[in-house]
């Protein structure tokens, strides 16, 4: 008995058709068959007979559920697995009604799934690169894809100088350069994500321009894209890394993944029937030229800017400008200078100095540096009366302090009071002499009142002698020695 799907496309077949024998080759059944699917459906539409319309079934309320958990298990799950869910959302029909459903809904998920298509590398094109990790060592992998050469390295991180640096010594034993470099979306080689478009890192495209290749990023969520370096990256999981020794030693475990690689790049691969290291060298004058020039990869790190507006590289502090307090910038050193850059601008320039100097710029912070100071704050009528006065006043009260000036506020107060006496005037420029002479009491003040103008202003080394206090004479005139002259 066919289904009503498969008479009505034996229906549209026959219209399309008009052979009952080509029909059935069609659908694998008789000629006999579909001519009775095709005189029933003509009775029906000449009686007018509408078709049977379609009983509610008790699992269409649990449908969605279905369809659900079969998308979610990528069309895996069972229906005995699933039951129980179903019966506790509400469904209340038979366990055989139930597996119907489920299996119709994996056909139907099968029709949506993606189609594969075997990938056919062309020679020269495509470099895979991808890490791996196991313990404390990060394993680069690269894979050429036609000749299937395989590149395997240890390393203790996967920061992009170091993926930059193994993928130039990969390009380097190959002999040549292939035209796209695959890479999965690995946060070291990337800048940004646009509308699921990788936008590559400067170093990433400079490196890239440098070597005339291309790069290329694998689709978001989807590994399968890069399934052949994938497979290698679990091959040396599983073939390489039992074999090393318990702890990271990079120059024992690269050595052993060099001469793992020779091994397995001689022998025949299963997958091409053929030896990757005699692919290689049919490959090889196909892949583009090496550049003559080494490309120089700096060394950079990322910081966060403090609230001081420094940062901390190779156990010193290095200042940058105020703006970028809580940013991350990238610092590197490069010929005895740090250079700090941030948005891919460089913001700080600074000479290298040894751990735990300080290297400053006052440009950073907007004024000159300046010795430390706490303020005066006065709070009596006297102090705010004696600071007042200014300058001078501040310095004699810091030095009057420094020197253990007993009963100092009442020294002040008496001070304060000669001013109705001398005059302001006259009290700052006994203020000044006094802290010139160390003298803090409101006697030694009032002596040098008293001095007036008859004490001796005091003279610097280096400045001129004050001689205004001298007489003045009047020189005579060259007349005066002429010979022969008498007086």
């Amino acid at each position: 008995m066919k289904s009503l799907r498969e008479q009505m496309d034996i229906v549209n077949a026959y219209a399309e058709l008009g052979s009952y024998r080509a029909v059935a080759a069609l659908y694998g059944t008789t000629h006999r068959t579909v001519k009775q699917v095709v005189d029933r459906r003509e009775r029906q539409v000449s009686e007018g007979v509408e078709e049977r319309e379609r009983r509610e079934r008790k699992t269409d309320a649990v449908q969605e559920l279905i369809r659900q958990r079969v998308a979610k298990t990528d069309g895996r799950i069972s229906a005995k697995r699933l039951l129980p869910i179903a019966q506790a959302a509400g469904y209340t029909g038979s366990a055989r009604s139930f597996r119907r459903a489920v299996a119709a809904a994996k056909r139907e998920y099968g029709k949506r799934q993606r189609v594969y298509r075997p990938w056919r590398p062309e020679p020269g094109e495509h470099l895979v690169i991808d890490w791996g990790v196991e313990g404390q060592r990060h394993v680069f992998c690269a894979v050429l894809a036609w000749s299937r050469y395989r590149f395997v390295r240890v390393a203790t991180d996967e920061r992009r100088e170091t993926t930059l640096r193994l993928l130039a010594e990969c390009l380097a034993e190959l002999g040549g350069v292939p035209g796209v470099v695959l890479a999965d979306r690995m946060g070291c080689l990337r800048g940004g994500i646009v509308a699921d478009v990788v936008v590559p890192h400067l170093d990433y495209v400079r490196m890239a321009t440098h070597y005339n290749f291309r790069a290329d990023f694998c689709q978001g969520y989807d590994p399968e894209s890069k399934g052949v370096v994938e497979a290698l990256v679990g091959y040396v999981k599983r073939d390489l890394l039992p074999t090393l020794e318990p702890g990271l030693d990079l120059v024992v475990d690269n050595t052993a993944a060099r001469t793992w690689c020779a091994e397995v790049n001689s022998q025949v691969h299963s997958e091409i029937a053929a030896v990757p290291q005699e692919r290689l060298a049919v490959e090889r004058p196909l892949l583009r030229p090496l550049p003559t020039l080494g490309l120089r990869l700096r060394d950079e790190v990322e910081r966060k800017v403090d609230k001081m507006g420094t940062i901390r590289f190779g156990s010193a502090r290095y200042s940058v400008p105020q703006t970028l307090r809580g940013r991350m910038v990238r610092v590197w050193a490069s010929e005895g200078e740090v250079i700090i850059s941030y948005a891919q601008n460089e913001v700080a320039r600074h000479r290298l100095v040894a751990p735990g100097d300080v290297a400053l710029n006052d440009a950073h912070y907007g004024k000159a540096a300046t010795r430390p100071a706490r303020a005066i704050r006065p709070r009596t009528a006297v102090e705010v009366r004696f600071v007042g006065y200014g300058e001078v006043a501040e310095r004699f009260l810091r030095a009057a302090a420094a020197a253990g000036t007993s009963r100092l506020e009442s020294e002040l107060r008496a001070i304060v009071d000669m001013e109705g006496t001398w005059g302001q005037a006259a009290l700052l420029r006994a203020l000044e002499r006094a802290a010139h002479f160390r003298r803090f009491t409101a006697h030694d003040v009032r002596q040098i009142l008293a001095a007036g103008a008859g004490v001796q202003a005091p003279t610097f080394a280096g400045e001129p002698l004050n001689l205004v206090s001298f007489p003045s004479a009047v020189p005579p005139s060259l007349d005066a020695y002429a010979l022969g002259r008498t007086t």
